[in-house]
């Protein structure tokens, strides 16, 4: 069977997430003991113990789900006689993309923990609280987020921050820009248009000084060649490239999460089968308004390797 990996973005986060994985098996527990130290933080034990407010600031959010994430894959890998290099492709939503160079061994554990610390603070601090929003729009087509858009932009900056899958659209930019888009978003037939309850306008234009952060950030860091192509998603396609990888991950900042395409193309190169290591199955809720069939599975928990290990164990190569 080919398969793919692919690691989710913020939002997945939950009070417990990653307990039963660290409990069950020492390989996942050394995960979130080095994602501390190189934090100088007890992350595992407030992504365990503690309040969902302080686990949803995307400082801690983002070096958390990628810490469940590399946890669930070394569950896998002692546990399953998994290995990385058996997938086709690698490829995570958003921050979720740092996960998968991880995984993919092109950035150190160590490395991607500071570099989602650097990128969550860089990220909070772009726009300040109040001036910037997200919003859902459910039922839409690109066309139809465009056209609200253009109806919108004369009151600032509001752009496509994510194509996630058909008729799930999410826009970012300025409060009054992402407001007057919604409205418009109804005007035009569009099924719902959700503002979203989250602390600043991801993948828009006005992160501009996170781009700059990250920057000087992924400049300090050594990228190596990942033991898997991994589909990123400025172009929602294969790269192996170390120096590519990198320069994209600053693109990203600002730029479109591709994941729709994403999907496609690796599902038009030959993927049967999409897990998801981590926390929750967002990913693999989000597959089937792409793709048609049973395709996807997730793996966050003891239960649910247990169970990924018997259906799948016999069918990896």
């Amino acid at each position: 069977m080919t398969f793919a990996l692919t690691f989710p973005g913020q939002g997945s986060q939950k009070i417990g997430m990653g307990h039963s994985l660290a409990s069950a098996f020492p390989a996942s527990k050394e995960v979130f003991e080095e994602v501390d130290d190189a934090l100088s933080q007890n992350l595992s034990r407030l992504m365990w113990q503690g309040d969902i407010k302080d686990l949803t600031l995307t400082a801690n959010a983002q070096p958390a789900l990628m810490a469940c994430g590399i946890a669930a894959i070394k569950a896998l890998e002692t546990e399953c006689g998994f290995s990385v290099s058996d997938a086709k492709y690698a490829a995570g939503h958003s921050l979720g993309e740092y996960t998968a160079l991880c995984a993919a061994g092109s950035i150190s554990l160590k490395d991607t923990a500071l570099l989602l610390r650097a990128r969550g603070n860089a990220m909070q601090a772009a726009v300040p609280p109040g001036l910037g929003a997200m919003a859902a729009l459910l039922g839409a087509s690109i066309d139809d987020a465009e056209t609200a858009i253009s109806r919108a932009k004369d009151l600032g900056v509001c752009q496509i921050a994510n194509d996630n899958a058909s008729g799930q659209i999410v826009i970012s930019g300025n409060l009054k820009a992402v407001e007057k888009a919604c409205s418009e978003a109804a005007l035009i037939g569009v099924k719902k248009a959700m503002m979203l309850n989250v602390s600043a306008p991801f993948h828009s234009s006005l992160m501009s000084s996170a781009a700059d952060e990250m920057s000087r950030a992924l400049s300090e860091v050594e990228f190596f060649k990942p033991i898997i192509p991994v589909v990123n998603n400025v172009r929602a396609k294969a790269i192996i490239d170390p120096k590519t990888l990198k320069e994209d991950l600053i693109s990203q900042v600002t730029g479109r999460v591709r994941w729709r395409e994403s999907v496609l193309f690796m599902y038009e190169n030959g993927i049967e089968k999409f897990i998801e290591p981590g926390c929750g199955k967002v990913l693999t809720v989000m597959l089937r308004r792409i793709i048609k069939g049973p395709n996807g599975i997730s793996v966050d928990a003891e239960e649910s390797l247990v169970s990924f290990n018997k259906e799948f164990k016999d069918n990896y190569v």
